[in-house]
Formats: C-alpha cells, sequence, structure tokens
C-alpha cells in the first residue's frame, strides 16, 4: 500500500490500520509505504505505473484529482490522470481545521483576516505539498476572504503540523485527526472549520461559512488501484475494503482521531469523485500558477 505522503499525517494515519485490517481479511500481509513529495504527487505517480494486478494499492487524499488540474494550470506535462486508477472506495471524509500557534496574536478568524489584509504576503502558512489538500483548503479561504499569505510547503500533513508547532510557520489546516490532540493539550488554537456544520469534538469552533467566508472543503481518505485491474480482482479489493472498515480495530483507530467513516464503492464513488474534482478544479483555476 502506497502512502503518497510523510507519516503522520491523515493519510498516513488511515492507511496503515485500513492495511492492518485488510490484510486479516485477504491473508495476504500489506506493507505500507511512504512515498511523499509533490503534493502526493509522487507517490500517485508510483501508483499509475505499477503493474495491475492488484499487489499494489494507494490509500490517497483530496488531493489526487487536484494535481493534474495544477499542472494543466501551469502548462506541464501531468504525472498522471484520474483515468490512470480504478477507484476502489471512499473510507472517510472530515472537514479541515484552521490552526495557529497558542501564542498567537489571533483569537479569532476575523483577527487573522485584519492582520492579513494589513500586511499582504508576511503571515506564513505550511501545507502538505504544493496545490496538496491543505494547499487547496487555505487557498479557498483566502480566495473568499480577499486576502494573501505566505506559502510553505512540506511533504506531508505530519510534518507541515510540526512546522506550526516549531513556530516555523504561523498558520496551517489540519484533518481534525491530526489537530484535535494539539487543540486538546493547549499548544494551538483552532479558529474556524471548514465543514458544512460545526464539529462535535470542537463545537465552539465556528464554521468558514458561519465567520461569512465562503469556503467548504473535505479533506477525504481513499483507496485506489492502477487501471486495468481485471474485474475480479477489483471486486475483491471493493470488499476487503468494506469489511476492514466495518472491524472493530479499524473503528477504533478513527474513532481516536475523531475522523468519520464515510465509505463508498461502485457509481457511488465514481459520483463523488466527479463532483468533488469539478468543485476543486475550479479552485485550482483561480490560484492559477504557483511557482
Amino acid at each position: 500500500m502506497i502512502v503518497p505522503f510523510a507519516p503522520g499525517g491523515i493519510a498516513d494515519l488511515t492507511g496503515r490500520p485500513l492495511a492492518a485490517a485488510m490484510s486479516r481479511i485477504l491473508g495476504q500481509n500489506i506493507v505500507v509505504e511512504n512515498k511523499p513529495g509533490a503534493g502526493g504527487a509522487v507517490g500517485h505517480a508510483l501508483t499509475a505505473k505499477a503493474k495491475p494486478d492488484g499487489y499494489t494499492i494507494m490509500t490517497a487524499l483530496s488531493s489526487i484529482p487536484v494535481i493534474p488540474e495544477a499542472d494543466k494550470v501551469n502548462g506541464r506535462p501531468a504525472p498522471y490522470q484520474m483515468s490512470d486508477f480504478t477507484p476502489i472506495a471512499l473510507i472517510s471524509a472530515d472537514p479541515t481545521i484552521l490552526l495557529v500557534s497558542a501564542d498567537s496574536p489571533w483569537k479569532t478568524l476575523k483577527d487573522l483576516v485584519e492582520d492579513a489584509r494589513a500586511r499582504p504576503g508576511k503571515i506564513s502558512y505550511s501545507t502538505s505539498g504544493i496545490y496538496g489538500t491543505t494547499h487547496t483548503c487555505l487557498e479557498m479561504f483566502a480566495q473568499a476572504a480577499g486576502i494573501k499569505m505566505l506559502h510553505v510547503p512540506y511533504n506531508g500533513g505530519g510534518p507541515s503540523m510540526a512546522a506550526l508547532l516549531a513556530n516555523q510557520v504561523n498558520v496551517t489546516a489540519q484533518s481534525p485527526g491530526v489537530a484535535n490532540p494539539h487543540v486538546k493539550s493547549g499548544k494551538v488554537w483552532a479558529l474556524a472549520s471548514w465543514g458544512a456544520q460545526r464539529l462535535p469534538s470542537i463545537a465552539d469552533i465556528p464554521t468558514m461559512r458561519e465567520s461569512g467566508y465562503d469556503a467548504e472543503f473535505t479533506i477525504w481518505a481513499a483507496l485506489f488501484a492502477p487501471a486495468g485491474i481485471p474485474a475480479e480482482v477489483r471486486e475483491r479489493l471493493v470488499a476487503a475494503a468494506r469489511q476492514a472498515v466495518q472491524e472493530q480495530d479499524f473503528q477504533k483507530a478513527m474513532a481516536g482521531m475523531n475522523t468519520p467513516l464515510n465509505f463508498r464503492e461502485g457509481r457511488d464513488f465514481e459520483t463523488f469523485l466527479q463532483s468533488d474534482g469539478s468543485r476543486l478544479a475550479e479552485v485550482v483555476r483561480k490560484m492559477g500558477k504557483t511557482e
């Protein structure tokens, strides 16, 4: 199982218990390999080029449909297209959370926006990589708020979170699974979520829309295989994923991160991919060329 981000991010924290559960179900040891780089594009491309025999799978995030569109915007050849993959199943979906250091001068989202407007390009934010999931959601927010901040990309959600904790950057966005332990410890402040509704785990934190910004984003994790795998192999992988998300150990791991399961397969998952991919592509086109 390829995880296209560094350890410590939501793809890794989802992929490892999923691999363990599917190993038990399939009677086949699944080795997790982290292949970070380029906002997930390195691992995505490796999976796209793998032999389509069902022995290489990938736990990817919502950045996977973004990167080909980003390369198109930048006039570069894309390392893969979505047609290079066989969608297996959507596993989880969770809104991201905007975080700042506990000693930050901003106590509300309004504070941050006002400062960013007064000092365009001076407030830094960390992400999981250029055009990665957290880059996309933070730029979605910046577009809605009419502000400019300084982007500092890392190789995954774990290093991106570590950068905020070390005060190397001022702002980050993370999934609740990564963010919540640090929010509870008091090391960081949550200013808003990108959810359609408030998150039960941080019910006192408003959504972007409540705060007056038209920004809604879900960071989802899903299982893919290379395009062209035999139909019977795909069905076996879908069945294994379906059974894995029902296992107590896997559900316990996801509950520990406050990450809700959102299992989808077949046409339901493919429709979800097309819809979310189209919405995110529009954000990328507005972002424009990024060096």
